[in-house]
């Protein structure tokens, strides 16, 4: 049974895609396909903002890219050694909060302690947060120029000071037509798509329709999160499925249950 995930391929220590692994496990054939690309913004003035720790009450990272992005920061301007000297230990005195185990794996690797990495989304995150003792100086949010308003507009409503960057911005990936044109001429149609976020839905969602045709009533369509879910929603896409964490094990079950229960596998 074919399954089609719109995300970037991402290898983990054993060499394969985690999700493209759990769904094997479940007998189910899987592809990923990129929807977006990204290109990275505002660094210097980021960068600058990570060597003053003494100016914010810590840190909220809610994607993977802002977290490449500090990466490029530190490289960039040589701050290393600046970095694991004292501006890593000024950060880690302060709370780092996280959204989903991949995002903070990520953010552990650059050596920073993490919390709140079991909320799935980002309005539990910011549930998580504002119960904590709100910080007398302002959380540095770095995010991307289409970010939600939820944890924002959540924080703010509670006291809980915050101050965004955005350090990316994302764009259709140049070859997803193509890409989505090869594989439905190799693979046919799909027994299930996912799709990973609303902007990868607004990029994808018009091929994939023009390449089903009629079929695209077969098709069981996914979600990773309940953001995307409600995007979905609002293009009238039926919604098979979310799934119940941001994680590869959550998403294969829920795609596995799914298809079992319509009689597909």
């Amino acid at each position: 049974m074919k399954v089609l995930l719109l995300k970037d391929p991402k290898e983990d220590s054993c060499g394969q895609d985690p999700y493209i692994r759990e769904l094997g496990l479940c007998g189910l054939e899987a592809a990923l396909i990129p929807v977006l690309s990204f290109e990275f913004l505002s660094l210097s003035s980021f960068s600058e903002k990570l060597s003053c720790p003494e100016g914010y009450g810590g840190l909220i990272f809610t994607s993977a890219r802002a977290v490449e992005a500090m990466e490029m920061c530190l490289e960039k301007d040589n701050k290393t050694e600046a970095w694991e000297k004292s501006l890593k230990g000024k950060w880690n005195a302060k709370p780092v909060y996280v959204v989903g185990q991949a995002t903070a794996s990520l953010v552990r690797k650059i050596g920073l302690d993490t919390e709140g990495e079991k909320c799935g989304n980002a309005e539990k995150l910011a549930e998580f947060i504002c119960s904590r003792t709100p910080p007398a100086l302002p959380l540095l949010f770095p995010c991307g120029s289409l970010k939600g308003e939820t944890l924002p507009r959540m924080l703010k409503n509670q006291g809980v000071p915050m101050e965004s960057i955005v350090v990316y911005q994302k764009a259709p990936h140049p070859e997803i037509q193509g890409n989505l044109e090869s594989y439905f001429s190799k693979q046919g149609v799909p027994a299930s798509i996912t799709f990973f976020s609303p902007s990868g839905l607004t990029y994808s969602l018009k091929p994939i329709q023009e390449l089903s045709g009629d079929s695209v009533k077969q098709i069981k369509f996914v979600a990773i999160g309940p953001t995307t879910a409600q995007a979905m929603a609002t293009q009238g896409l039926p919604v098979s499925c979310t799934a119940e964490s941001p994680t590869p094990g959550a998403l294969a079950e829920g795609i596995r249950k799914v298809l079992q229960t319509q009689g597909c596998c």
